[in-house]
């Protein structure tokens, strides 16, 4: 990983990023002491499609009803 200055940092960022946008890693340095690593986007994962998981679930009938009181009263008192 190639190693560059916050003044080189500033001064050739547009040229940097080009670099990374290629695959590189560069490691920014503040007197010599590394601050920040820029690296490539990683890509985002393509959307997962509509009902890919149809027939793999169930949710019961009564899933939204009203608790029972004996379940319900431990979350009043």
């Amino acid at each position: 990983m190639e190693e560059v200055t916050v003044h080189e940092a500033k001064t050739h960022l547009s040229r940097l990023l080009k670099r990374v946008e290629a695959g590189e890693s560069l490691l920014i340095k503040r007197g010599g002491t590394p601050v920040a690593r820029l690296v490539p986007v990683e890509p985002n994962p393509s959307e997962r499609p509509w009902g890919q998981d149809e027939g793999k679930i169930w949710i019961a009938d009564d899933f939204d009803d009203p608790l029972p009181p004996e379940i319900l009263r431990h979350f009043t008192e």
